[in-house]
Parts: structure tokens; sequence; C-alpha cells
């Protein structure tokens, strides 16, 4: 029996991938470059 008649809802992984991609990637970037200029301040 088939189940087409019947509403699924939308599949949102792939929103929601890019909302954290969108979010995520400037993080690590800024998260890398304050480990990167801290180095700098404590090592001279």
């Amino acid at each position: 029996m088939s189940n087409d008649s019947s509403q699924s809802p939308p599949d949102r992984r792939p929103l929601i991938a890019f909302a954290w991609l969108w979010v995520g990637a400037p993080l690590v970037y800024g998260l890398y470059e304050l480990i990167l200029k801290a180095k700098q301040l404590f090592t001279g």
C-alpha cells in the first residue's frame, strides 16, 4: 500500500547543513586567527 496521498514534511536537512556552514565557517576562521594572534602575543 502506497502513502502517496499523505503529505510528508519537507526534508530540511540540506537547509540545516547550509545554515551550519554559513555560521560555522566564519566562526572556525575567526578562532583560527585568534589562536594565531594569541600565539604571537605570548611568544613575542
